[in-house]
């Protein structure tokens, strides 16, 4: 390719990516975007808030799944797959006191190919890594990270990614030979490894936990005024509503809640692909007077809007199921994949948009990609460990979009047995096509006109 061919080239690119960002947000590299601004941070970040670019790359094939993730079973699929997608939660919602790890997050759920979240998971190890190692080298920024730690190197990405793939073909055979594991669930993790302290956490957070009160999401998101328990609102995460706005949201949501509506606000700056789309918390419990008893028979309700789930866009025909609208989707794989889902768990058409409802965990314990990539812990087989927990998680939640048979579980065990090094090498390729969009994306910020749609 001569120069001027490389140069067209490059320019193409840049105006496929831009043009995907502009469809979902609206426009091209913008610094006044608190959504463009997070993905600014790091290659990490603008992978977790581009999902839409990973697929119209497999649409237009600029990347290729292998053949043999292309080959198994369509199933209910996670959609945006990736590290900090999995996490500590207690099951059915805040009506539950068992804390599992699992996935954490069904807002690009549909029917589709499990290869997808395969090779998503895969990129977000390479990409995890390698945001560690570049906040030790000072390229990037973490605010509770010291960069004298030691950080995952390239070997033990692989090593992770192959420690993933074999727990992801392994769960599927324990299935094939017993297919009751369908009812299990990461339950416990031992003392002394890489989440045992953010397992923990989760456990003193669950409700009857010793910190419940003090740590919990509903602890830090409300607090007991004269006139009873209401949500904290001199803070980023929450805006107070106009009272004519309150009393619409009210009336529209009040039949999918299990209580009484105590107060709402507005929730702020939530998540990084979903981070522009309008999201209320509704605080859910016993009338007033509240008490210590009251308290703990309260929770918090998220009503999120819902977008087209990622791969929709681009890949709607491969099932009929996925034609539901965006919330009744999610609501549908999500309660497919979970062993037990929200007790809370419905879907609203409110101002002609499409809303979830689901209650909020008391004890959702997120992972930042710093927190198994970098430490004494991590680099010594921490990070291989939390990759093997998702592959796990993530088999299970795959299997239950058909829980009637094991065809899923046998193609697993027929196609991705011995291809471990195939899907490796296309996730590290698929890492660098990554790295150069998100560099691409850095520079434009500075100059967004260059690239609108």
């Amino acid at each position: 390719m001569n120069s001027l061919d490389k140069t067209s080239s490059i320019q193409d690119r840049e105006a496929f990516v831009a043009k995907q960002l502009c469809r979902v947000d609206g426009c091209g590299p913008n610094p006044l975007l608190g959504k463009h601004a997070k993905m600014a941070e790091s290659p990490y970040a603008f992978y977790r808030g581009s999902a839409q670019l990973f697929y119209a790359d497999l649409q237009s094939n600029r990347f290729h799944l292998p053949d043999c993730l292309t080959a198994l079973p369509l199933t209910c699929v996670v959609g945006d797959c990736h590290v900090s997608n999995f996490g500590f939660i207690t099951e059915e919602g805040s009506h539950g006191d068992t804390v599992i790890f699992a996935p954490n997050d069904f807002d690009d759920a549909c029917v589709g190919l499990a290869g997808w979240d395969i090779m998503r998971f895969l990129t977000s190890l390479a990409l995890a890594g390698r945001y560690a190692q570049g906040i030790k080298a000072g390229r990037f920024m973490h605010d509770k990270t010291r960069t004298h730690k030691p950080v995952v190197n390239d070997e033990d990405i692989t090593e992770a990614m192959a420690g993933f793939i074999q727990q992801y073909v392994t769960t599927s055979k324990q299935l094939c030979d017993d297919p009751d594991k369908i009812n299990t669930a990461i339950e416990n993790i031992g003392p002394g490894t890489r989440l045992t302290k953010q397992y923990d956490k989760a456990c003193r957070r669950a409700a009857g936990g010793r910190e419940f009160t003090t740590k919990s999401a509903l602890a830090k998101a409300v607090y007991m005024s004269e006139d009873g328990l209401r949500f904290l609102c001199k803070t980023e995460k929450f805006t107070p509503l106009a009272p004519h706005y309150y009393k619409e949201l009210e009336a529209a949501f009040a039949p999918y809640m299990d209580d009484k509506i105590i107060d709402i606000v507005q929730r702020n700056n939530a998540g990084t692909g979903s981070v522009n789309m309008a999201r209320y918390y509704f605080l859910v419990g016993p009338d007033k007077p509240h008490t210590a008893d009251s308290f703990s028979q309260c929770h918090i309700v998220e009503v999120k809007q819902q977008r087209e789930a990622a791969p929709l866009y681009y890949f709607e025909p491969l099932s009929a199921v996925n034609r539901l609208n965006p919330a009744h989707l999610t609501a549908r794989c999500q309660r497919k994949m979970q062993r037990k889902p929200d007790l809370l768990l419905d879907e609203v058409c409110w101002q002609q948009q499409h809303y979830l409802i689901r209650s909020r965990h008391h004890a959702r314990v997120r992972i930042d990609p710093v927190d198994v990539t970098m430490g004494n812990k991590s680099v010594n087989g921490g990070f291989v460990d939390y990759a093997r927990w998702c592959g796990q998680a993530l088999a299970l939640a795959h299997a239950r979009g058909d829980r009637r048979s094991i065809r899923f579980e046998q193609a697993v065990c027929n196609q991705v047995t011995g291809n471990e090094d195939t899907l490796i090498s296309a996730a590290w390729e698929y890492c660098q096509q990554v790295t150069t969009d998100y560099q691409t994306f850095v520079r434009a910020l500075s100059n967004p006109e260059t690239l609108q749609d």
